[in-house]
């Protein structure tokens, strides 16, 4: 069997037509209402971890990668299962959604990045260059473009449309886990394990900026909503904001006493989350990054973190098999949703909450 996974997670979902998140774990995925705690649908079938998963933008279909090498797409609503795709040789580490839903990029242990039609599950495209794991896959906000990051300590740019590479973005000297585009597209960071963060024009892919600071791995980035600050979490316990106009520190959160896996900013970009493995959330100042409050409850390490799309609530994934709800104004637990048998990785929201 292949080895087990390593602890990441990435999720995204779309679905418009019901208040819910999403949660993933073992070889199976839950749906929840979050107005409720109840389980709306478990999607079973996957024959390993699941690592990945996201909702095409028009919320009727789910993507799920997994560690056995194939993604397998639902129908959102029911659950039911529509295609296997086929065709990585190494385990599937990640996939996305472009912005018109048309079309499912993968990344895999087999170092390329493969390109389906989201409609039917065709293969589309693959995309080879990395010379190592490829971690993680980003679309830009116009669809034009998608980045790849690898444990080759490259990132590269591919025109998405066309499928060829536009360029390999080079400095990072150890893994880099994880990339995001600022949300006007114009910029791209890269977080690696080389302790730095990395700014880079997204058409030309030069560099911009180098972030440095951190003393441990970092293993995610994030953009405010306006795009001015990239908040970024690491295994140095810490979390730090940039000004990602001129690269400065603006802010170092000390507090966490374990990794920091998971970082998010709230809708009004106000606020800042953060996840860690000393099984807390805390919720920080996004300009000054003075400490809000600290969020407990959790009896193992929290994976991930994430604001509803009115800011309202923060959802928290956890190594002790659950997903709790937090008031993000009073900061108190409204529920606690239970129901996987191993840890949980990941959570999101739909876009109305």
């Amino acid at each position: 069997p292949p080895p087990p996974p390593p602890p990441f997670f990435q999720a995204e979902d779309g679905i418009r037509d019901r208040r819910k998140s999403l949660v993933g774990s073992e070889m199976c995925i839950r749906d929840r209402d979050t107005r409720t705690g109840g389980e709306i649908t478990v999607m079973k079938g996957h024959t390993w971890d699941v690592t990945s998963c996201a909702f095409s933008p028009d919320g009727r279909t789910l993507a799920s990668a997994d560690w056995d090498g194939t993604i397998r797409m639902w129908e959102a609503s029911n659950g039911v299962l529509l295609n296997t795709l086929k065709g990585h040789t190494g385990n599937v580490k990640s996939c996305a959604f472009s912005p018109d839903g048309r079309t499912l990029a993968s990344t895999s242990y087999d170092h390329t990045i493969r390109l389906w039609e989201a409609s039917n599950g065709a293969l589309l495209n693959t995309l080879e260059g990395h010379t190592d794991s490829v971690l993680s896959c980003a679309f830009s906000p116009d669809g034009r473009t998608l980045a790849s990051t690898s444990i080759d300590h490259t990132v590269r740019l591919w025109d998405a449309r066309a499928s060829i590479k536009i360029a390999i973005l080079t400095g990072h000297t150890r893994d880099v886990p994880t990339c995001a585009f600022s949300p006007n597209g114009r910029t791209l960071a890269s977080a690696s394990d080389d302790k730095t963060v990395r700014l880079w024009d997204a058409r030309s892919g030069a560099e911009i900026a180098v972030l440095t600071g951190h003393t441990g791995n970092i293993k995610s980035c994030a953009f405010s909503p306006d795009g001015q600050t990239l908040a970024s979490g690491s295994n140095d316990k810490t979390v730090r904001l940039w000004d990602t106009r001129t690269g400065e520190q603006i802010a170092v959160m000390k507090g966490h006493t374990e990794n920091v896996p998971a970082c998010a900013f709230s809708p009004d970009g106000h606020t800042l989350a953060s996840a860690s493995w000393d099984n807390t959330v805390r919720l920080w100042d996004a300009h000054t990054g003075g400490e809000i409050a600290m969020l407990t409850g959790h009896t193992e390490m929290v994976n991930s973190c994430a604001f509803s799309p009115n800011g309202r609530t923060l959802a928290s994934a956890s190594y002790d098999n659950t997903v709790r709800l937090w008031d993000s104004h009073s900061r108190q637990e409204t529920a606690i949703l239970r129901g996987h048998t191993s840890e949980v990785t990941s959570c999101a929201f739909s876009p109305d909450g």
